[in-house]
Formats: C-alpha cells, sequence, structure tokens
C-alpha cells in the first residue's frame, strides 16, 4: 500500500495573499502544491479581462507564484496542480512557460480543458442536452438568453489531472475543474485509483474540499476565533497559515498545518469548512458523489485532525455548467441619515431625489430601496446617530443608469434632508453586472483533453462508472435535555455557523460542539424556528439538512441572492456573515448547555 500523500494549498480565490505559494514550499515538506483560483465570479472577472485581452482569460497571479516557487518544487519533487487556467489554460500554460525560460528551467508543463462550451451552447440546447439546473423543488430555471452569455463552462473531474500527471507533468494547469479535483486528482493519481474506487474518490474529494478555501480550515471565517491563540500578534501569527492534507491510500486523511504558523486546525475549524457552501449529504460531483454524512472526524493532536469513514457512491450523468449572461447595468448610492426622524427623512430622500432624477422608478427593469437602521438612542458619536439609506438601479440601458442617475442625487444636497452627504465616494457610471445560471449537460459530451505543451493532446472521458445509492447508518435524532431551565443568550454562545453563496441560494451551516448541544440543536432549530429568527427568509424556500455525525445541520436558503452575486443588491452580496447573523439572535437555551 502506498504512503500518504501532502497535498498543500497556496490560494483559496483569486485575490488569496501573493505569498501562499512560497509559504507551504519553503515551510515545511509537502508533495503536491495546489491552489483554487475559481469561483462562479471569477469566471466573470476573467471574461471581461478577456474581452479586452485575448488569451489572457487566467488568473496573472498564479504565474507570479510561479516564479517565486518553481525551482525549488524541481528541485523537491514537487508537482503543482492548479485551475488557474481559468477561461484560457493554454495561454497560462505558455505563460509559465516563458516564467521557466526566463529562469533556465525545465519543467514539463500540461494543461486540462475541455469544459469551455461557450461556443457549443447554443447547439447544445437546442438539441435538449443543455437543461437548466433544477431548484429544490425539482422545477427548471431557465437558460436566459444564451447570445447575451458570457461564459459556459461544466465542473470537470479529476481524471484529466491523472492522466497529466501520469504523463510526467511537473506542472498541471486546467481550466474550470470543480474546487476538489485538484486536491482528489494527485491523490488518486499517487495511490491509483480507479473510477469504480467511490469510497476513496470520496475521501479525496473530501480532503480537498476542506483545504480548497485556504485558511478558512485553519481558523479563518471561524465562528470562535477567540479560542484561537496568537491571532492578534502582528507580523506573526495573526496572519494564518495555509493548509495541506495527508491522503492516505482508503482515501482517509489528516488535515493540518506547517508549523509555527497561525491559526489551528481542530474539529471545530474542519467542521465549520466542511459545511461551507454545500447542500444535501449528497455531495454530487463528476467523479463521485461524496457523502458527507458519513464523515467522522477525530482530534489527533495540536494541529491535526483526522478525517475518516467518507463513504462514496455513483456519480451523476449529468455534469453541472455554470453560466455568466451580460444582466445588464446597476448603479448605485448611499446617503446619511443621521438624528431623529429617520424614517421621514428617508421617505423624504426619496421623493426628493425620484424628483431630480429624469427617470421615474417605473422606468427601471429593477429599483431596491434599503433603509439600514445602524443608528442607536441616545448617541455618544455621529455615527451611532447614523442610519443608512442605500438605492440600487439596474437596467440594460447604460445611459440610463449612469450619470444622469447619479447627478440627481447630488442636486438633492441642498435642497433635501437636514445632514445630508453621501457615504462610499462620489457617485459614479453604471457598471456591467452578471446573472449567473447553472445547468446540465450529458457528461459524455464533454470530453476532456489533456496537452502536454509542446508533445501531444490526448482524450479523457468524462463517463463515470454507474451505480446505485448506499445507505448510511446515521445516529438516532436525540431527545432534548430536561428542563434545566433556560436563559436568553445568543445562539453563537453555544453554537458555531459558517455560510457561503450556492449561486442565488446562500447555504448556512451551524454545529453543536456536544452530544447535549446537538440534541437541542436538532430537536429546536427547524425551518420554520429559522424564518422567525431570520425574518429575511421568511417567504423563502428552505432546505434542511442533518449531519449528526458531525453534529450539524445544513439550511439552503433559495433566493436569498436573486439572480447570484454579481447581481445581488444585498449588502452581504455571498452570504459570508449570515451564519454571524444568527449566531447574534437571542434564543432561551437550557442552562445546562452554558
Amino acid at each position: 500500500m502506498s504512503d500518504p500523500i501532502r497535498i498543500a494549498n497556496c490560494s483559496g480565490f483569486f485575490g488569496d495573499r501573493p505569498s501562499g505559494a512560497l509559504e507551504m514550499v519553503d515551510g515545511g515538506p509537502i508533495d503536491v502544491l495546489t491552489g483554487d483560483w475559481l469561483a462562479e465570479l471569477t469566471m466573470l472577472i476573467l471574461s471581461r479581462i478577456r474581452a479586452k485581452r485575448p488569451g489572457q482569460g487566467y488568473a496573472r497571479t498564479f504565474v507570479g507564484q510561479m516564479e517565486q516557487v518553481m525551482g525549488t518544487c524541481l528541485d523537491s519533487g514537487i508537482k503543482v496542480v492548479s485551475n488557474a487556467g481559468g477561461l484560457d489554460p493554454d495561454g497560462c500554460a505558455e505563460a509559465v512557460k516563458d516564467v521557466a525560460d526566463k529562469l533556465g528551467l525545465s519543467p514539463t508543463i500540461a494543461y486540462v480543458n475541455g469544459d469551455n462550451l461557450l461556443g457549443r451552447i447554443t447547439e447544445l440546447a437546442a438539441v435538449g442536452a443543455l437543461k437548466p439546473f433544477p431548484d429544490a423543488d425539482g422545477i427548471s430555471g431557465d437558460l436566459g438568453d444564451l447570445s447575451a452569455c458570457l461564459s459556459a463552462n461544466a465542473y470537470l473531474g479529476c481524471f484529466g489531472i491523472v492522466e497529466a500527471l501520469t504523463a510526467g507533468a511537473d506542472i498541471v494547469i486546467t481550466g474550470r475543474v470543480t474546487d476538489a479535483a485538484v486536491v482528489c486528482g494527485p491523490a488518486a493519481w499517487h495511490h491509483g485509483w480507479q473510477r469504480t474506487d467511490f469510497d476513496q474518490l470520496a475521501g479525496g474529494v473530501v480532503a480537498g474540499h476542506l483545504i480548497e478555501c485556504s485558511a478558512q480550515v485553519t481558523g479563518g471565517n471561524y465562528s470562535f476565533f477567540t479560542e484561537i491563540d496568537g491571532r492578534n500578534e502582528v507580523d506573526g501569527t495573526a496572519l494564518f497559515g495555509f493548509p495541506w492534507a495527508d491522503v492516505a491510500a482508503d482515501g482517509s486523511s489528516i488535515i493540518g498545518k506547517h508549523d509555527r504558523t497561525g491559526g489551528q486546525v481542530s474539529v471545530g475549524t474542519v467542521t465549520s469548512q466542511l459545511l461551507y457552501e454545500i447542500g444535501g449529504p449528497e455531495y454530487l460531483g463528476p467523479d463521485v458523489t461524496a457523502r458527507f454524512d458519513s464523515v467522522e472526524l477525530e482530534q489527533l493532536g495540536t494541529d491535526r485532525v483526522q478525517v475518516s469513514g467518507v463513504r462514496g457512491q455513483a456519480p451523476p450523468t449529468t455534469l453541472k455548467v455554470a453560466m455568466n449572461e451580460l444582466g445588464g447595468f446597476r448603479n448605485s448610492f448611499t446617503v446619511a441619515l443621521t438624528g431623529l426622524d429617520i424614517e421621514a427623512k428617508a421617505d423624504f430622500a426619496q421623493a426628493s431625489f425620484w424628483t431630480a432624477c429624469p427617470h421615474g422608478p417605473d422606468d427601471f427593469e429593477s429599483v431596491t430601496s434599503r433603509v439600514i437602521p445602524t443608528n442607536k438612542p441616545d448617541p455618544t458619536t455621529q455615527e451611532e446617530a447614523t442610519a443608512i439609506w442605500r438605492l440600487t438601479v439596474k437596467d440594460s440601458d447604460e445611459r440610463k443608469v449612469g450619470r444622469p442617475f447619479s447627478d440627481a442625487m447630488v442636486h438633492t444636497a441642498l435642497a433635501g434632508i437636514p445632514g445630508m452627504y453621501g457615504l462610499g465616494g462620489s457617485p459614479g457610471p453604471g457598471q456591467p453586472f452578471g446573472v449567473y445560471r447553472p445547468a446540465t449537460v450529458p457528461s459524455d459530451l464533454v470530453p476532456q483533453y489533456v496537452t502536454i505543451l509542446g508533445s501531444d493532446t490526448r482524450q479523457v472521458d468524462s463517463v463515470a462508472p454507474v451505480g446505485s445509492p448506499i445507505e448510511i447508518d446515521l445516529p438516532a435524532s436525540s431527545s432534548s435535555s430536561g428542563n434545566s431551565g433556560t436563559s436568553s443568550v445568543p445562539v453563537g454562545t453555544v453554537f458555531g455557523a459558517r455560510s457561503g453563496d450556492k449561486g442565488g441560494n446562500a447555504n448556512l451551516g451551524i454545529f453543536a460542539r456536544s452530544e447535549e448541544a446537538w440534541a437541542w440543536l436538532d430537536n429546536e432549530l427547524t425551518t420554520d424556528r429559522l424564518r422567525k429568527l431570520l425574518p429575511e427568509t421568511t417567504n423563502m424556500s428552505i432546505e434542511r439538512h442533518r449531519f449528526p455525525k458531525i453534529w450539524s445541520l445544513n439550511f439552503v436558503v433559495h433566493g436569498l441572492l436573486e439572480e447570484g452575486v454579481a447581481a445581488s443588491t444585498r449588502q452581504d452580496a455571498q452570504a459570508k456573515a449570515l451564519g454571524e447573523w444568527l449566531r447574534a439572535r437571542v434564543v432561551e437555551l437550557p442552562i445546562s448547555l452554558l
């Protein structure tokens, strides 16, 4: 049986800190360096970059990091696998080769593509192969205006990466693969996993899901951050280290980080990340459906958590497709409402604005007006006296949401509410925004293509074996503890949470850290209770999923983010803090839990 392979992460998104690769390569022993540069929003950003600079729709920050570590990686036998290729993995590969040539190095570079369906979507839709992703009730949405589509990429699996590594690649650059594929691929290559090794592949997917968001599994965005030692040491351990996963032949893994780096790897931080941006217990992927309700966690020591028991079953026969459509143009401004009569000031400000604006509210395709009551009674500072009014408009006509809209707010400055001033800088022109539309396509129509730079191209089928769902032996529901008296406290006094975006939906995971607390959570936090605690979700469809092995629940709130992150008018457009809002709500908790 092969030894575990240590796969390290150096990036969780397009804007992660640029020292990540150097930190992981120089900070301790690793076998593979990976990084995740892509998100649904990133593909939209890259499409705009490529429109201005054809062939350069990739993450240039990855190329810069390769210049820092390529020599060390080659000397130490460290493989590099990243999805930084974005929309132009071939262009990214050529850019990395230019860096190698400049450094006098000769790595074998491979790129994986085939995910880009932009040129095929009209044809695929015409024959019924491209279908809208169904919602929670199984009702399909709509594909939108395909002629306005800016990007359309299928989520590929890990076996193109396996092929590239088997062919001897030192650096593998992909387009849109699943976030976990950059970890599962090297693990499958190292251990010789086959497509039918569902349990092992599922373990690799879980390991990939845990480390793909970089420092989120080492204490970043962690509800109980106050328990992390050294978090306030500036120029030291306040900057949390990136994670690695030691993936074993059976698919189990140990999540850790380099010694003497900031942060924490605990059952809590791992549970928190496990709940990030997921839906139900069946985590669908192109290679395997990982059963997240089978995951078991154990603290092995300081900053070492074992992940085991992961089961897998056959994946769906379709691939998910992420499409971004040009939704039109948007503009917004924010006005301070200070002191007394906040609601009256908001009403007057709106009336003044719409009188000054050459277009009325009905002339725009979308108008969102929100008063955010950040003010406090008897304020001791001006900031405590201030509430916020924010107005956002959207329209397909760029001119309508441009200067006439912005100027109208300025024109009311001396003729409107007392204390009038704007927040967030001067008003500007309208900005384009994208609409995210998920879809599916049969996997047999989207093969992967693996090219060794300067050599041949190989085709790898995306079709995975079929199989039946499996049953997971789950702990029975526990009864809530007896009446020991209660106390009114915030939910977060006992429970942690992690939330994020899933297209136009938001996920909200909440977890307990004791069996008694889990019994309360499992019995008390229903979808109806969640709606009462988070009134913004009152009229929305909500799914509730149980993960009793890790004492957790996950809720999926449909439509909270409107048409996706790029189109959302929420202040927290990616629902990053939705869980922290829930933790701040006051409920009656048994005193025994406190």
